[in-house]
């Protein structure tokens, strides 16, 4: 799993360190350019009382600092009260807080505060506060301050149950009992007894989650062995995140009851919450792969490799996701802001969606492929002009091993868009041809070579005698051709290959014993003698015959008022 992190990583680093021009120039176009910043009226506080969240624990970090003055700062005290009481009261309320709160210590961090039922807008109910019968809401109100404006304060409705508190818990102190060394010394603001104590309840909170996973292994142990123990191998690789998630919840529980100060322990549910959450999404993680696992091995099995593979897609996409919202999670128990943290996540996507247009494209194109199963693995496909055995479909690009034996990589989103014929999908197999007889052959003859053709095709048991069509096609200047159309029933090209030499060489044999013959380009010359090779004296003579006649035949026609003295020739 430390790989799919690294690989993520690296993913998001080169995405954004490769991010080309033109998309970050028009995110920058999208989002709205910043308003001119105006001049402030009045200086932030330097303690951080504009928000709930800055005055609790600017309160707890200057009082377990020891600097009660600064700590009464952070109280709705007059001017002469403070001086007189406030240090004593910081003390009394850091005391308490740490010993008495009950909840989960997580104030707002908006100027505003978070909007609360039944409570004022300039008010803020951040926990409890009980020990014994003393009872009180720990209550912020939120003041105008003459130097810094409006600030947040600890309301003096806590401040007038303080005593009473601080009393109820100096009564039910524990540390009474133990050495004092452990009591007195401390390490990040806890005495050194809780920190023994929680390094102790960590076996302790083992403990539990190690028998119940004992407990519910052993009907597992007896019903696996009916399966091969295949599904118990499964449950023993759920078992380490589960043994973490219920060993993480059982040590808060009994962490509750050692009265951790408020900052360490606000920090200690942190870290519980984190772990918390870790387990829940390893124990997720597994439960996926596992069953993605099962579902992809039975798509394969039933001979479905294209969903075998869109499943395995599947995972990697739902394994990334399922990360993504465990970091979110984890990243908004420690207090980041998730509305930054989602807004960057949407530029982000805008930018590699930009950035990424082809990547995108052919991941599509994949999905498409493998979720419409054109074609598989082994399948002889014809890729517009190229005819090729698929070795790999991938997330990119499909790979082909031609007939030239090279390696031939097409993008996915080519393979989306062109004309994929696939050869090996063929319930039966074409087989046409054009036979050319000579121009000697009668047309007895030819109807008799017809009929034996018909009979060499229909005795052949891998030809399919419906399909079947012998028929005189054309008459052209060299040949007479004759048209032969069926189909092999074989899916197999080699095993069609056969067949079609012998049926091939079955009709050259009868033709040849018909009397007949195959055609073959040639071309017919007549020959006559040259006149210019005869006799001149008999050429003559010819000549002189022929204007005779012609000159009889002339006199002949001619009217008699045209046979005048003189004209005649």
């Amino acid at each position: 799993m430390s790989t799919f992190f690294k690989t993520i990583s690296f993913l998001m680093l080169g995405l954004a360190a490769c991010l080309p021009l033109p998309a970050q120039t028009l995110i920058t176009q999208l989002l709205p350019s910043p308003a001119p910043a105006a001049a402030p009226s009045k200086p932030s506080d330097p303690m951080g009382r504009e928000t709930p969240y800055g005055t609790v624990f600017g309160f707890l970090h200057a009082a377990d600092a020891g600097n009660y003055s600064l700590a009464a700062q952070y109280l709705q005290l007059s001017p002469a009260r403070r001086q007189t009481e406030g240090d004593a009261l910081a003390k009394k309320l850091d005391v308490v807080m740490n010993r008495a709160f009950a909840g989960n210590l997580a104030p707002s961090h908006q100027p505003e505060g978070t909007p609360q039922e039944d409570v004022p807008f300039d008010r803020q109910k951040v926990g409890k506060l009980a020990a014994g019968d003393a009872e009180a809401d720990l209550e912020l109100v939120r003041v105008t301050d003459s130097n810094v404006g409006k600030i947040w304060l600890i309301s003096s409705n806590t401040l007038a149950k303080v005593p009473e508190l601080y009393d109820q818990v100096q009564a039910r102190r524990v540390e009474k009992g133990l050495p004092a060394w452990t009591v007195k010394h401390e390490f990040a603001g806890m005495p050194l007894w809780q920190w023994f104590a929680l390094l102790v309840l960590i076996p302790v909170a083992a403990a539990p989650g190690w028998v119940l996973l004992v407990l519910v292994q052993t009907p597992l142990r007896v019903w696996a062995k009916k399966r091969g123990h295949v599904e118990l191998v499964k449950w023993q690789s759920v078992s380490a995140p589960a043994w973490l998630f219920g060993g993480a919840i059982v040590h808060r529980i009994l962490a509750s009851y050692l009265g951790l100060p408020l900052v360490p322990r606000h920090y200690y549910n942190q870290l519980v919450a984190v772990v918390v959450i870790i387990g829940a999404f390893w124990i997720l993680w597994r439960v996926i792969r596992w069953f993605l696992h099962r579902m992809r091995s039975r798509a394969l099995a039933r001979g479905h490799s294209g969903t075998g593979s869109l499943m395995l897609l599947g995972e990697r996409i739902i394994k990334a996701l399922v990360v993504i919202i465990a970091l979110f999670l984890i990243l908004g128990v420690l207090g980041f802001n998730m509305t930054t943290a989602l807004a960057g996540v949407g530029i982000g996507t805008l930018a590699v969606g930009f950035g990424a247009q082809k990547t995108i494209e052919n991941l599509f194109g994949g999905v498409s492929v493998l979720g419409d199963e054109v074609m598989r693995v082994g399948d002889v496909c014809k890729f517009g002009d190229r005819t090729g055995t698929v070795e790999d479909i991938g997330l990119r690009s499909t790979w082909v091993r031609t007939e030239e034996r090279t390696l031939l990589a097409i993008p996915n989103g080519t393979v989306a868009t062109i004309n994929v014929e696939n050869l090996s999908r063929r319930d039966k197999i074409l087989f046409k041809t054009l036979l050319g007889l000579h121009f000697d052959t009668s047309a007895d003859h030819l109807r008799y070579v017809l009929t034996e053709i018909r009979g060499v095709l229909s005795g052949n048991k891998k030809v399919e005698s419906d399909t079947i069509r012998v028929r005189l096609m054309e008459l052209t200047a060299t040949a007479i051709n004759i048209e032969l159309l069926c189909y092999v029933l074989t899916r197999d090209f080699n095993e069609f290959a056969e067949v079609r030499e012998e049926l091939l060489l079955q009709i050259m044999k009868f033709v040849e014993e018909s009397g007949t013959a195959l055609a073959q380009p040639s071309q017919t010359l007549y020959l006559s003698p040259d006149p210019a090779s005869k006799d001149a004296g008999s050429k003559k003579e010819h000549l002189d015959t022929a204007v005779k006649k012609i000159t009889g035949a002339s006199d002949q026609q001619r009217p008699p008022s045209q046979n005048l003295p003189g004209k005649n020739t």
